[in-house]
């Protein structure tokens, strides 16, 4: 029997563990927390978004980010689909909500991690929990060991790296993986963080702190280029913004301004054609013509936010809505459909979701999730240069991905 040992305890790690298991292999499971899934434990607010429920896999890989063509064989192979039956198998039922998104129906991240911990019993996997790795040895380009912190070593024929990213690195995701990675030679991108709120110039997005808007449309430009368009909620925050757009707007983010400056672009009415909000304003304006212009936009806007479109306006506050002309109604308009704020930034891995970047993947065989430089060396999960938007579909990419790396782990020796 072929011993796999697989680094990480994570979702990647837990999958990998159990389809290595599955396939026939011994596993030794190699967590350096006291816990597994301490990650997985804090996603989702606590409720843990563990997939998307769409209907078929061209979505999952229309909300892939990076490499979505090198995902194909781990998608085909486990699916969103396989991924829920799993879970509701080891006993967690769950549920969809808006956007697809598939949760315990619980609500505790806890019951996800439960129902891995039974699958890798009955699998028969060995969790070593508080062994950290130090060093994996791969002699003339094959797998043969791993050195522990304390002194031990263990043999292998196989070995799976599921160490994270180093998004939340209070979880344990410092970057382990990638110093194993180019220590055997593998070549890394650029890490960033991804799915993180980002910071803005314009002092007036942080008096609108805590202000959370839903059913609008944020586009993110760079120059005349468009990064990003989605609809949803975003949130303001005291450096700038948040929520579902900011996040998934962030991984499209790229410092520097060789090609111009980056903004970000709220449509307020998306269901209003510009034509339509004309008409809208022209109505409100009438029903409300005795009154100033700042005490005219109540049916508009959330209270919090007049202040802000009354200042950027450019019309005086206290003129009357009858007195509005035709020009400054239509650059109220303009603005209504195109508030503009300026990305200073993205915050920084402890805010973020994930880490784009990583291993690269072309060292790694797509149908085996292999390394193509040394024999018996698998990964899997964040430590890829692989990342989605939000929604469930980076948990979907570490099940995949950890599952086609166990079964080829075990299978291929």
């Amino acid at each position: 029997m072929s011993h796999v040992i697989v680094i990480g305890g994570g979702a990647a790690g837990m999958m990998a563990a159990y389809s290595a298991a599955r396939a026939g292999a011994q596993v030794t499971l190699l967590e350096k927390n006291e816990k597994l899934g301490k990650k997985l434990f804090i996603t989702g607010k606590g409720r843990c978004n563990v997939c998307n429920a769409a209907e078929d896999r061209e979505t999952l890989f229309q909300n892939v980010v990076t490499n979505r063509k090198f995902l194909y064989s781990a998608f085909y192979q486990w699916d969103n689909r396989a991924m829920m039956a799993f879970l509701e198998e080891a006993g967690c039922p769950l549920k969809v909500e808006r956007g697809d998104r598939v949760f315990p129906v619980s609500d505790r991240s806890s019951d996800v991690i439960g129902a891995m911990k039974r699958m890798l019993d009955r699998a028969g996997v060995q969790v070593m929990l508080r062994s950290e790795v130090k060093k994996i040895s791969c002699p003339e380009g094959r797998f043969e060991e791993v050195l522990l912190s304390d002194g031990r070593q263990i043999s292998g024929d196989a070995c799976i790296l599921c160490t994270g990213g180093v998004s939340y690195p209070s979880t344990g995701s410092t970057g382990d993986g990638y110093r194993f990675a180019q220590e055997t030679g593998h070549e890394l991108t650029e890490r960033r963080p991804a799915l993180v709120p980002l910071e803005i110039y314009e002092p007036w997005a942080g008096d609108l702190m805590g202000l959370s808007l839903r059913n609008v449309e944020l586009k993110l430009t760079r120059g005349k280029k468009v990064l990003y368009e989605g609809f949803g909620e975003m949130l303001f925050t005291h450096f700038g913004i948040s929520g579902p757009l900011a996040l998934s707007a962030s991984s499209f983010f790229r410092s520097g301004k060789a090609e111009g400056e980056t903004w970000v672009f709220l449509d307020l009415k998306p269901a209003l054609t510009g034509e339509q909000l004309d008409r809208r304003l022209l109505r409100d304006f009438e029903e409300n013509s005795a009154k100033q212009f700042k005490n005219a936009l109540g049916g508009l806007f959330p209270a919090k936010l007049i202040p802000v479109m009354v200042l950027l306006s450019g019309i005086q506050p206290e003129k009357k809505v009858s007195e509005i002309s035709r020009e400054e109604r239509q650059r109220f308009r303009e603005l209504i459909k195109a508030l503009p704020l300026q990305v200073k930034g993205t915050r920084g891995f402890e805010e973020a979701i994930i880490t784009q970047g990583g291993v690269s993947v072309r060292q790694v065989n797509p149908s085996t999730m292999e390394s193509r430089l040394v024999k018996g060396l698998y990964f899997a999960g964040e430590v890829l240069d692989l990342d989605a938007l939000t929604g469930g579909f980076n948990l979907q990419i570490a099940w995949s991905t950890g599952y086609l790396a166990g079964e080829n782990a075990a299978g291929g020796l």
